[in-house]
């Protein structure tokens, strides 16, 4: 019986040995659904802290159903180890560890590499190998695939290689790793039969293509598409404010167009381990081919920059208070990336919260989702409640949470800047992004003389 026919029997038998490596919002609940399905699944990580928590049937992300993953902990079917040579008992390997940029925007791909180097010491003939780590078209290809050929080792007859990147949208309760259609490329046809046999038995719909390399490509297209949709609304935010129009109005005008258009939304900057990231991992592969995209770099540029736009905008609030940056106290209202939920990774309010204060600005937090953020060795807490705020200068809203009553702030007498459109009533205070007609009407109050109401 060659390799092919014994993993796929094992598959269809449930009796496939799955490893996921790297135990975060992707391989985490990628590693539970493996459970659920009946595949006895180890989940790899090297901080011993994850270990520990998983094997105590506890979930660091709350997205996971933790009754759920107790059960699958309690019934041996998951359990978590940092013992890379445990990787030699596997059928099937998910790589899953993150992918993220050096300091000069280039991909660093060492968390792949070390993934590669655990499993290539403890390789084995017959094992299929996933990667859904976000990259760049090709590294499967090259990273693996080449590598193990150079080791006389071929794809489609002595083990199996697949490329199916995930699409996990944190906080997102409806689009899950089961119910999201997911993507697989195989590096031969043998290799894509294994990929979706495996993959089919947790995962709702699945969506076969030619190769790994455009399985890559997909991934990176789809949320280049978004970094640049949001750079372009961004930018017209600004535009709208100069033409004293507000934004948020005139997407709504322009939505109920019911083809051609795609709303998309302006805001203090892009988050997450998505959008900041992967366009960049697409354009350093074009430059590579002598290519390069101006689209990618402008709507980097622009993303980049929004943060330091609403710095400007909080320091325009405070001098019609008469006040000075310095000094002032400020307080953030939300630090994680996205609306209801803990994730804050490469979130543009920790740059927000970092700039206010090397401009000598008090900041404060608040975000119920995150408890504390860490600034190098300093550890700071978000402040427990929204009450009693009638002591700072600004308050700045960044990550719209739905329990919070935003409106409910003005009774404090502060000014608002909101940059997420969420306090919909009209009021001489609160200042939104993109929104151009306060400033309007305050001057056409003053150029007739009258007193505002």
């Amino acid at each position: 019986m060659d390799y092919y026919t014994q993993l796929q029997k094992k598959i269809e038998g449930k009796k496939a040995l799955a490893g996921v490596i790297g135990l975060g919002y992707v391989g985490l609940p990628l590693a539970l659904e493996m459970a659920k399905a009946g595949f006895q699944t180890i989940g790899f990580d090297t901080n011993p802290g994850k270990v520990e928590i998983i094997n105590n049937g506890n979930s660091y992300i709350k997205d996971i159903n933790e009754a759920v993953l107790k059960k699958a902990v309690e019934d041996k079917k998951l359990h978590a180890t940092n013992r890379m040579d445990t990787l030699m008992q596997m059928d099937i390997i998910s790589v899953c560890v993150p992918t993220p940029l050096n300091r000069d925007q280039q991909p660093d791909i060492t968390y792949i590499n070390s993934a590669i180097d655990a499993i290539e010491n403890a390789f084995h003939k017959g094992v299929l190998i996933i990667l859904e780590s976000t990259t760049y078209p090709g590294t499967t290809e090259e990273l693996i695939e080449k590598r193990f050929e150079v080791q006389g080792y071929r794809a489609g007859e002595d083990y199996f290689l697949c490329y199916s990147p995930e699409r996990i949208d944190p906080g997102n309760p409806h689009y899950t790793t089961k119910t999201t259609p997911k993507i697989i490329g195989g590096s031969t046809s043998r290799c894509l039969e294994l990929g979706e046999l495996m993959y089919s038995t947790f995962i709702d719909e699945l969506v076969k293509v030619s190769s790994p390399r455009t399985a890559e490509m997909a991934k990176l297209l789809e949320n280049t598409f978004r970094s640049v949709n949001i750079a372009f609304i961004n930018e017209m935010a600004g535009l709208c404010e100069k033409l004293d129009l507000n934004i948020w109005e005139v997407i709504e005008a322009a939505k109920t167009k019911p083809f051609g258009f795609m709303p998309f939304y302006p805001g203090p900057g892009i988050g997450g381990h998505c959008i900041p990231l992967d366009p960049m991992y697409l354009q350093w592969s074009a430059k590579n081919h002598d290519a390069g995209s101006k689209f990618i770099e402008l709507a980097q540029e622009t993303n980049l920059h929004m943060p330091f736009h609403a710095i400007s905008k909080i320091t325009e609030i405070l001098n019609e208070e008469t006040k000075s940056l310095k000094n002032s106290k400020i307080l953030l209202v939300g630090i994680s990336y996205k609306q209801d939920t803990e994730d804050y990774r490469e979130s543009p309010n920790l740059k927000i919260f970092r700039h206010l204060l090397d401009k000598g600005a008090k900041v404060s937090y608040y975000d119920s989702h995150v408890p504390s953020i860490s600034f190098g060795n300093q550890q700071i807490e978000s402040i427990k409640d929204l009450e009693n705020l009638d002591s700072y200068d600004c308050i700045v809203i960044l990550t719209a949470h739905s329990e919070v009553d935003h409106a409910d702030m003005l009774k404090f007498g502060v000014p608002v800047y909101d940059t997420r459109n969420v306090i919909k009533k009209k009021h001489d205070l609160v200042y939104v992004l993109g929104d151009g007609t306060h400033q309007i009407a305050e001057s056409y109050i003053a150029a007739l003389g009258l007193t505002a109401l």
